[in-house]
């Protein structure tokens, strides 16, 4: 008896759209195009959207509903960005097919770089002569300077 099962293709009738591209390419596309609403910003809103959303046979997205939404104009945001994807085209024996897909759409405030502080003190020095004079006259202070450098 052979086994014949590493040579038989399992068959997929439908033929369902897919993104052209991969992953990383599709997270490189929402990170270009989101634009972070004004009021999410202000509120410090962060989270992930999930979008649910239909995709035609033409490869087009359409009727998308939040399932997991922020508010603050996030979701609106992400409705857009969805709406932006382009899927592949599919041709399934002349009959037209919609498929259901979902995404999650991370929304991360960008962070702040905090401000190194270095401090440097500089003391002036003065040559033998110079100090001689100095403590004739009066002995004054010594001339501190301080710097701030910030990053």
């Amino acid at each position: 008896m052979t086994d014949n099962s590493k040579y038989h293709k399992p068959k997929n009738f439908l033929k369902m759209p897919h993104i052209h591209g991969n992953r990383e390419q599709l997270k490189e596309f929402l990170k270009n195009n989101l634009t972070y609403p004004k009021a999410a910003i202000e509120n410090k809103i962060e989270g992930d959207i999930i979008i649910s959303y239909k995709v035609s046979d033409n490869g087009d997205v359409f009727n998308p509903v939040i399932k997991k939404g922020l508010g603050y104009g996030c979701d609106e945001e992400a409705i857009r960005l969805v709406k932006m994807i382009q899927y592949d085209a599919v041709k399934n024996r002349g009959v037209r097919v919609t498929a259901h897909s979902k995404i999650k759409i991370p929304f991360r405030l960008p962070k702040e770089k905090k401000q190194q502080k270095i401090k440097m003190v500089y003391t002036q020095s003065v040559s033998k002569e110079k100090k001689e004079k100095q403590e004739s006259k009066e002995k004054a202070p010594k001339t501190t300077y301080n710097y701030t450098i910030k990053f």
